[in-house]
């Protein structure tokens, strides 16, 4: 051979093999022939759109439109569909001079797998026929099996012609013969759900293999099945449509060895790092269950089945049968616990039930037996009762230890909606009820000689708790935050009757609503660190699902005897909605008192600083909404009094509103209006009214000054702001219209006699503690005056009284010790001046 003849040779042989790999040439007279070897081996019809032969890298053929269809009893949708096929030839078969597939390779198919309504899948007699069938030699046919395998697939679920949601993608299978009696098969995929998205729902893997046998009820069977990593808020969302709020990674593996007839199943379900979604507590809780079976196919039955859930060093245990799997299923099993320490209870009650205390203890163990049973009407009826030993539950942080002892409990039929409409009506039941684990009566002391009575039950979707007796304030919230009810912490003292419902639902994990009364005796309140005491002798509060109602109301605080109602709700859609009311009347009330009660420590805080914090941050009235009346016999500011004092409050997130603003003042009486905003800083005041026949020299008298006597009449418009009253005075801007009858200005003496009143009107105008007198007449029985000047906080003045004819008198000094000089000419005419 020349030497220039070897690269060409390579070359050749290089083109002719990318042409063999490249070119495909039809084979469409082999399409039938393909179709129905395929079919013979499936026994299903076969359907091929087109076929391309392949030589390399090993003959055989392209198949494209591959369909698979399935039995008409089924389903009339394909069974399997892929419009990739690769179909490997058999080499020693085309020696023997026939065609024979030795490999199906399919890429991206969808397979639908169908339950009929009779309990059978579309796949079975498939199954049948590989376990029973003899195998034709291969010598006389081309019907050996091929190694089936797919990439990439998807596979359906149907029941009858329902298409479910569920499904598995990227799936890879295959199934192949091993020898003349035994095959083979896996399967990896993803579980999806297709109505909605989830994800992190785990992989299946399925290995397994089956020998032929006399009967397919014979067939030699051995698989495993594991669903591995499967986080379990999604894996709840696709069971069930809706993540239930779980949390832990699920792991199960099931095997199976035997024959249908007889097949004994073991599984083992794990579930790691198991909580709410809420909660984060260490150490994580892992909990396990390990199942042992029979199953038998001729009457689909499982049986002589035993699962034990390890708790602790003890275990749960249930065990029974289940007959008529695919059918309307007949129970017989039975749920047993021995002695099971309730510590090992409560570790997985922590991760389930959220404000539990982090040093919560149990002691005591539990005793249990329920069966359930499928009656005569095909209902399954659960039974059976138990009982806890030496139970307690200790919390140091709460210094409280609940002795329950025994608890007894039993599993009962509920009593539901259409139950209490058949004793009404004698209609019959519609569909039957769960069954609940009905607890009690328990005796639990709450630091009375009398214990409380608890009674309830729990069910598959609520439950529902009842307290009656007597207890302890303080108990009684120590024992609420210990079971996980939020309670506001409130320091208190005293005795309280109550019958109670504590109830709730499991799903969205809601806290529990409590119903019910509390009747209230003798109770003492610390209402804040620094011991604002409120002493209710008694009181009667009425909880309902919307709100909390206090009648009977009889308390004791700063100084004051308080009586009413008030309501607070509870449950509101939002803020805006949450609005507390109240009817409270007092017999006297005290700033002084009310400041030393609740600045017992800093007295120099003024009344008017209640709504405010003396540290940085919001006011302690920022989150409340109220409305409502105030009543008072007596009202005391300082020297100031008012008596039979009555307004209608309005407080908005401390945004104060008093309006009908009512009261006797000074031998008078006033109505009008006023509000404050503590929600800014300095707070604002403002506020106006009038006053009708007021004592002149009740007025003096509060100023420690009988300057003044006689009857008036005001009307006020004033705003102010601050906290001390330096501030207050140096805010204040207003105005106040007088009018006085009848008195005497007892320190202004002319020729040695006061100066008399027979009628006084004016406007007093004040800013930043100044104020001018405006628009004033004085009528006295010699003259008639204009009066104008100013006049401050400080008593200080400076005014003049001007007569008609220009004449007149200037007033100086202060008010206790005014100096009084004739007025010049100028000065009157600009007091005469309108």
């Amino acid at each position: 051979m020349k030497p220039r003849s070897k690269p060409v040779l390579v070359l050749s042989v290089i083109a002719v093999l990318i042409a063999l790999f490249l070119f495909r040439p039809g084979a469409a007279r082999l399409k039938n022939r393909i179709a129905n070897s395929i079919g013979a081996m499936l026994q299903r019809q076969v359907e091929i759109s087109a076929v391309h032969l392949r030589l390399l890298p090993r003959p055989g053929f392209d198949l494209d439109g591959f369909v698979v269809h399935d039995d008409p009893s089924f389903s009339a949708e394909p069974v399997l569909r892929a419009q990739e096929v690769t179909a490997s030839l058999r080499l020693t078969s085309l020696l023997r001079g026939h065609l024979a597939i030795a490999r199906l390779s399919l890429t991206e198919p969808s397979l639908n797998l169908v339950r009929r309504g009779d309990g059978r899948w579309n796949v079975e007699t498939f199954l049948e026929r590989t376990a029973i069938a003899s195998r034709i030699p291969s010598s006389t046919s081309g019907s050996e099996f091929p190694y089936i395998e797919a990439d990439r697939g998807r596979i359906n679920f149907k029941f009858g012609t329902e298409k479910k949601p569920f499904a598995l993608t990227d799936a890879t299978y295959s199934l192949w013969q091993d020898s003349d009696t035994y095959w083979g098969m896996r399967l990896k995929g993803q579980p999806v759900r297709t109505d909605f998205n989830v994800s992190d729902i785990g992989q299946i893997f399925l290995s397994g293999n089956w020998a032929r046998g006399v009967s397919s009820l014979q067939t030699p069977v051995r698989f495993t099945a594991r669903w591995q990593e499967a986080q379990l808020g999604q894996l709840s969302k696709a069971l069930t449509g809706a993540d239930r709020g779980w949390r832990g990674t699920a792991n199960v593996t099931l095997n199976g060895v035997g024959t249908p007839s007889n097949l004994a199943l073991q599984a083992d379900a794990s579930l790691g790092e198991f909580r709410r979604y809420d909660i984060s507590e260490d150490p994580h809780v892992e909990l396990r269950a390990q199942c042992k079976a029979l199953l038998h196919a001729q009457d689909r039955s499982l049986k002589q089945a035993i699962c034990d859930v390890p708790i602790g060093d003890r275990k749960i245990e249930l065990t029974g049968e289940v007959t008529q799997l695919t059918g309307p299923r007949n129970y017989n099993l039975q749920v047993a616990a021995d002695a099971v320490p309730t510590d090992s209870l409560l570790a997985v009650i922590r991760h389930v039930k959220k404000d539990l205390p982090a040093d919560l203890q149990a002691t005591g163990t539990l005793d249990a037996n329920f069966t359930a049973l499928t009656d005569n009407a095909g209902q399954l009826v659960w039974a059976g009762s138990g009982r806890t030993d030496d139970f307690h539950l200790k919390s140091e942080s709460n210094k409280t230890d609940l002795a329950f002892d025994v608890i007894p409990f039993s599993l009962v039929r509920a009593v539901g909606a259409e139950d209490k409409r058949r004793r009404r009506t004698n209609r019959a039941v519609i569909e039957p009820m769960a069954p609940q684990l009905s607890f009690g009566p328990v005796p639990l002391k709450l630091g009375r000689p009398a214990a409380v009575s608890l009674q309830g039950w729990f069910g598959r979707q609520a439950y529902n708790i009842g307290i009656k007796g007597d207890s302890e304030v303080q108990k009684l919230q120590d024992a609420a935050r210990m079971v996980g009810i939020p309670v506001h912490r409130l320091a208190a003292r005293g005795n309280a009757k109550l019958d109670l419902q504590v109830a709730g639902v499991w799903q969205g994990f809601p806290a529990p609503i409590a119903t019910g009364t509390i009747e209230l005796h003798q109770v003492e309140a610390d209402l804040r660190p620094s011991s604002a005491l409120l002493e209710i002798a008694s009181a009667r509060l009425l909880l309902t699902t919307t709100g909390l109602e206090v009648s009977a109301l009889s308390a004791s605080a700063a100084g004051a005897h308080l009586n009413g109602t008030a309501r607070i709700p509870r449950g509101c859609a939002s803020a805006e909605l949450c609005q507390a009311s109240f009817d409270l009347h007092a017999d006297v009330v005290s700033t002084d008192a009310i400041n030393e009660w609740w600045n017992p420590r800093k007295p120099e805080r003024s009344w008017y600083e209640l709504g405010t914090s003396p540290e940085p941050g919001p006011s302690v009235l920022a989150g409340v909404r109220a409305s409502g009346t105030l009543s008072a016999d007596r009202f005391e500011i300082r020297d100031f009094e008012a008596d039979h004092v009555s307004a209608k409050v309005e407080l908005n997130r401390a945004r104060l509103h008093l309006f009908d603003l009512r009261a006797d003042v000074m031998g008078g009486k006033h109505t009008g209006e006023w509000k404050a905003d503590f929600s800014v800083k300095p707070p604002a005041f403002s506020g106006s009214g009038s006053l009708e026949n007021v004592s002149l020299a009740r007025v003096a008298g509060l100023m420690r000054d009988p300057w003044i006597s006689g009857t008036s009449a005001f009307h006020y418009e004033l705003g102010l702001s601050g906290l001390s009253s330096a501030e207050l005075s140096s805010s204040a801007k207003g105005t106040l219209r007088f009018e006085a009858h009848d008195g005497d200005l007892l320190h202004m003496k002319l020729n040695g006699v006061s100066l008399s009143i027979r009628r006084f009107n004016g406007t007093l105008a004040i800013e930043r503690g100044d104020i001018e007198l405006q628009h004033a007449t004085l009528v006295s029985p010699d003259a008639t005056y204009a009066v104008s000047g100013n006049a401050s906080l400080a008593r200080k003045l400076d005014l003049t009284f001007a007569k008609q004819d220009g004449s007149g008198f200037r007033v100086a000094g202060t008010l206790a010790d005014p100096t009084i000089a004739p007025a010049r000419r100028s000065e009157t005419r600009a007091a005469l001046k309108p």
